[in-house]
């Protein structure tokens, strides 16, 4: 639990803090031609080097518990044409009715979203359609504007066909590329942007540190003794959204919808070993997970929602099987098997990771909410991370290389990463 005081530090971290000089060159555009070839740094204890993705199976260790992202990327970008000739992208972020991201992808005939939308000046009143061909068969999908507030559309779909929003989705969308690859999306990326282990729809990004990661390398770490679960955080587009405000206290923090199952909580509960998260996606809802089994233990009805710079005036002294042990209670009590929740969870320098014992993550941009949690994982020593990955061709951001980075925390693990460095 922070003070006032210490709160107001945290909130008055300076964004230009975070920055350094990334060149277009160093953006890798296009993933390699295999997934295990990237390059691997490895940081521990203030240590640097540098290995390949394929080491992954020499530096991890038995007893330690590696947990993925599994959701799924959907082809969340929609093109329709105005009868004027004008083009309309609507880019779907997340259900509005029904909410249920399960339930909005299963509807048939009509479901609503909150969209952007571009060139939306040119998108009036009427509706707009997209003709698309299922099966065989032509069919019309059309879109109305319902509400717009703050940028973000309310779009009701509707489509002439027997069949889910899903497969509306699968046919007439596009993946969602990152932006700054100055590209449209091709063929290759309906494979090489979306992990091995992608199941759970919802995703309009690809949780990108799981990229790497291949059945053979998964099936070796298993056969060493490392245990691997997963979990769901639907990635939205504000994981993209530059951070304008010079303090990060004035900087609004996404919501993400998070899934977590009893069978992962009751594990992380007994688990001993090291917990490493592939993905700031996992690290985020792994840690808000702690302060949801917190708030369950204080008496507060709304548990599975949780606020910006909530996590900072919680009381902090519960021990992660405390923690994990209400969340059990409360899937005993209710017989759900399923944990749905919501976080906008901010992770600056001066967090106390409570789960994660290290975490594998790509390199991200200048000024994001993701470097500061590096920040917070690795203190000040991110500058000399990234200073050593620049200098060593390092690929950077969604399709770049990948880190180990090791979180030094006090009394939870007793586990090391093989020393290599």
């Amino acid at each position: 639990m922070k003070t006032e005081e210490q709160l107001k530090e945290l909130r008055d971290i300076k964004i230009e803090s975070y920055t350094y000089d990334l060149v277009d060159e160093m953006i890798a555009k296009f993933p390699l031609a295999e997934r295990e070839m990237s390059k691997l740094l490895i940081y521990d204890e203030g240590q640097i080097c540098e290995k390949h993705f394929t080491d992954t199976r020499n530096v991890l260790q038995e007893g330690q518990l590696l947990i993925f992202n599994n959701t799924k990327v959907i082809h969340a970008r929609l093109f329709f044409k105005k009868s004027t000739g004008a083009v309309i992208e609507v880019f779907c972020l997340e259900p509005c009715s029904p909410v249920d991201y399960t339930q909005s992808f299963s509807s048939i005939g009509q479901c609503e979203w909150i969209c952007m939308v571009g060139n939306l000046k040119k998108w009036k009143a009427e509706n707009i359609v997209c003709q698309f061909e299922y099966q065989g068969e032509k069919y019309v999908l059309e879109a109305e504007k319902k509400s717009q507030q703050n940028g973000e559309v309310v779009v009701r779909f509707s489509w002439n066909g027997d069949f889910s929003f899903s497969e509306v989705l699968d046919v007439c969308g596009q993946m969602p590329i990152p932006p700054y690859l100055n590209r449209e999306s091709e063929e290759s990326d309906e494979l090489r942007y979306q992990t091995i282990y992608s199941k759970e729809e919802g995703s309009v990004a690809a949780p990108t540190a799981g990229l790497h990661f291949t059945q053979e390398i998964l099936s070796d770490l298993e056969e060493k003794g490392v245990e691997v679960a997963g979990l769901t955080l639907h990635v939205g587009a504000g994981t993209f959204r530059p951070v304008k405000a010079e303090q990060i206290g004035d900087h609004d923090m996404h919501t993400e919808h998070i899934m977590i199952s009893r069978n992962l909580v009751e594990k992380l509960k007994e688990q001993k070993g090291e917990i490493i998260a592939v993905g700031t996606t996992s690290v985020r809802t792994l840690e808000s997970l702690y302060w949801m089994g917190v708030k369950c233990l204080e008496g507060i009805h709304e548990f599975n929602s949780l606020g910006q710079w909530e996590v900072y005036i919680l009381p902090s002294h519960y021990s992660l099987q405390e923690s994990m042990s209400a969340l059990v209670d409360w899937f005993e009590k209710t017989q759900q098997e399923l944990l749905k929740a919501q976080t906008t969870i901010m992770i600056v320098p001066g967090y106390t990771f409570q789960v994660i014992g290290g975490m594998f993550t790509n390199f991200h941009q200048p000024q994001s909410t993701l470097l500061l949690l590096v920040g917070a994982a690795v203190g000040e020593d991110w500058r000399k991370i990234y200073d050593y990955a620049l200098n060593h061709e390092f690929r950077f951001l969604s399709y770049g290389d990948s880190s180990l980075l090791k979180i030094k925390k006090q009394g939870v693990n007793d586990l090391k990463f093989q020393r290599v460095c």
